[in-house]
């Protein structure tokens, strides 16, 4: 009896750490003994950041899904050009647009100062990602762990594979579903725009047309005055809008309200709502319970998270995030 209750142990044990990873190789338990204090480590350089700015949640957010979407969660976004090696900042969706690069190197740099060459660059921007949602109000989830960093970056990759704020409904749903992802995911990560700003040249199109000339359509008439007032029809690129412009700086599921309300920002996010039954059924489900789509975020996090991951001897762990070792 003692060994059949033995061998049960032995099964439970097995079956709990089969639970803690994931398909894709990743542990959420991946730094307790190479780097006790990882997390905490990104956590206070999270902290201090977003009390500085706000929107920098947002920024680091954002970080993660613009790394994920080209050729898997490997930091790759985080590479600088050089004479011999063009990275993917200058990419159209993320030129002048990415931000949150120097609150990296910062967690980095005192990364290296307790754990050299441990902790992934990849893996920062999971961990920051999580913690600016909590920071703003969103929930918490566990993030796995083990990412390498690529040796690699692709300008082209992220050109074609990153979804652009004009995207028609289809390419949205494409897109996201070569990543393995479907349209809950598509519906709920697009809810991260709860927080967050967009420049006007990313919303313009929405407001006037595409050639300046369209009557806009499926927008709030209050909502695209108000919008017009601080994004004219050419100049102002960078004029800034919030995405929610109820609750700007906290993460709820009002974003959804807007964009039932015919008041999303992007033509990216009303579409969501306007172009299909089954997406805008989605933003109904949860845009009618708040607990409900926080959940539902978390695990599409994780879910997005574990896009094609580089683990075991695959890339490397970079000693400065900008450049390859």
């Amino acid at each position: 009896m003692a060994c059949i209750l033995s061998k049960l142990v032995v099964v439970l044990v097995i079956l709990a750490v089969h639970a803690a990873c994931d398909s894709s190789g990743l542990d959420p338990n991946f730094y307790v003994n190479k780097c006790p204090t990882a997390l905490e480590i990104v956590k206070s350089g999270v902290e201090k950041a977003v009390a500085n700015e706000a929107r920098m949640a947002a920024s680091l957010l954002r970080l993660h899904f613009h790394d994920c979407f080209v050729q898997g969660c490997d930091g790759s976004v985080l590479l600088d050009d050089n004479a011999t090696f063009t990275g993917e900042k200058t990419a159209v969706p993320n030129n002048n647009s990415l931000r949150g690069f120097e609150v990296v190197d910062d967690i980095k740099t005192q990364l290296e100062k307790a754990c050299p060459l441990t902790v992934s660059c990849a893996d920062i921007l999971a961990i920051a990602a999580r913690d600016s949602v909590v920071l703003s109000g969103g929930q918490w989830w566990t993030v796995q762990l083990g990412r390498r960093d690529s040796r690699s970056a692709s300008l082209s990759g992220a050109n074609q594979d990153l979804p652009a704020p004009n995207s028609t409904l289809q390419t949205l749903i494409t897109k996201f579903k070569l990543q393995g992802l479907n349209q809950v995911d598509l519906v709920v990560l697009s809810g991260g725009h709860t927080i967050g700003m967009s420049r006007c040249v990313s919303f313009r199109q929405r407001l006037y047309g595409l050639n300046g000339d369209a009557n806009p359509q499926n927008i709030d008439n209050n909502y695209l005055a108000n919008l017009k007032s601080g994004c004219p029809s050419s100049g102002g690129d960078s004029n800034l809008s919030p995405l929610d412009d109820v609750t700007p700086t906290k993460f709820d599921n009002h974003y959804l309200k807007n964009v039932q309300s015919l008041k999303g920002l992007l033509i990216s996010d009303q579409i969501l709502y306007t172009k299909g039954q089954s997406t805008k059924n989605i933003v109904d489900y949860y845009a009618g319970d708040e607990l409900l789509f926080m959940k539902q975020f978390a695990e599409s996090m994780v879910k997005m998270g574990s896009i094609k991951p580089r683990t075991g001897s695959h890339g490397e762990i970079r000693q400065n995030c900008r450049r390859m070792n």
